[in-house]
């Protein structure tokens, strides 16, 4: 029986570097697509002036805005408007002795740079069809999905896997649930769940997915000798109930989501739980004010292009959790930059 054990080295760094070309796609876009650097030098302006300057909608303009605070390029006021910082002032306007504008835009016409310009335009992720809102790796009923097929459906479910099962053991450890039943909804291979199971033998669990998604799920429950405790349910998590619970773990789900669907599923988990259940966000953290850190900014990006989400702060979390009746406790870091936020129903 495999045992679900933490990692002797934090593999963080690893998620940096092969994150990192997003920063610079990101970058490239803003100085030679966009013209970012000289509207706002010709102007500062609030987000809704630039999401009509640059003509893109709320999500894209996130994306792209976070990342440009990380990289401290952009400062924001308390009235929200933003304005060049002394390093694009110096650097990225024309005409300034130290411009270097020129030499990023060589990258111009590179695929990864074009292909994120069309993201952020379209505000559409990668390999969704012409014409549809949704995305290829992600579930949502009337689209076609890889999560619906056999093949890819695993192919992504086990890549996938090779970062849970870093995390889910020091989630195991943080999450503070010994007995009871815990759901964890859109739970993928199940590793999350196990890792719990494995540490708390009067635990129960299930995992709420798709039906291809869940044939991996099986096979890893035997694999770590936890099927006699693990349920597995598919389900549409935006359309069907969810199963009863005492804890509902949302585990890098919100994160492929609009901020509507988001709402929607918290409001939904809020819904299921009795008085006392709780409920558990596992995700990374931008900052509250959405300036960074930069790791988590360019994994946004990330998310941004592959999904219909990006990432989130904690206070938009916390909002839509309390939004939600329910009460909001402190970010616990676990690993690879997540961390769990959980929320009681009083």
């Amino acid at each position: 029986m495999k045992q679900a054990v933490s990692p002797s080295l934090d593999p963080t760094s690893l998620f940096v570097h092969f994150r990192g070309s997003y920063g610079s796609e990101l970058l490239t876009a803003a100085v030679a697509h966009f013209g970012l650097f000289e509207r706002l030098a010709a102007r500062p302006m609030n987000l809704n002036e630039l999401k009509q300057e640059l003509q893109l909608e709320q999500r894209p303009a996130l994306v792209l805005l976070t990342a440009l605070r990380a990289m401290q390029l952009l400062d924001v006021d308390r009235s929200g408007t933003f304005s060049l910082s002394a390093l694009a002032e110096n650097h990225l306007i024309p005409g300034k002795d130290h411009f270097v504008g020129d030499y990023i835009g060589l990258a111009a016409e590179s695929p990864g740079v074009t292909e994120m310009v069309a993201r952020l335009r379209t505000n559409r992720p990668a390999h969704a069809k012409s014409g549809d809102e949704g995305a290829a790796f992600i579930y949502r009923d009337g689209l076609e999905s890889a999560m619906e097929q056999e093949a890819s459906a695993r192919r992504l479910t086990l890549a996938l896997a090779g970062r849970a099962k870093n995390v889910a053991p020091v989630l195991a450890e943080k999450l503070n649930m010994t007995e009871g039943v815990l759901l964890d909804v859109g739970g993928g291979t199940g590793i999350y769940s196990i890792a719990c199971l494995q540490k708390n033998p009067r635990l129960s669990a299930i995992v709420f997915d798709r039906p291809e998604v869940l044939k991996v799920a099986g096979e890893f429950a035997e694999q770590y000798g936890v099927s006699d405790r693990l349920q597995l349910i598919e389900g549409d998590m935006f359309a069907d109930p969810f199963p009863a619970a005492d804890v509902i773990l949302l585990s890098n789900i919100l994160h492929d989501w609009d901020e509507p669907e988001c709402e929607q599923l918290v409001r939904k988990s809020a819904h299921s739980l009795a008085r006392g259940g709780r409920l558990v966000i596992h995700d990374v953290f931008l900052n509250d004010e959405l300036d960074g850190p930069l790791p988590i900014a360019l994994y946004s990006a990330a998310l941004f292009t592959l999904t219909e989400g990006r990432a989130y702060s904690a206070k938009e979390y916390r909002t839509w959790m309390q939004n939600a009746g329910l009460v909001t406790g402190e970010v616990v870091p676990t690993l690879i930059h997540c961390g769990l936020l959980s929320a009681e129903k009083t």
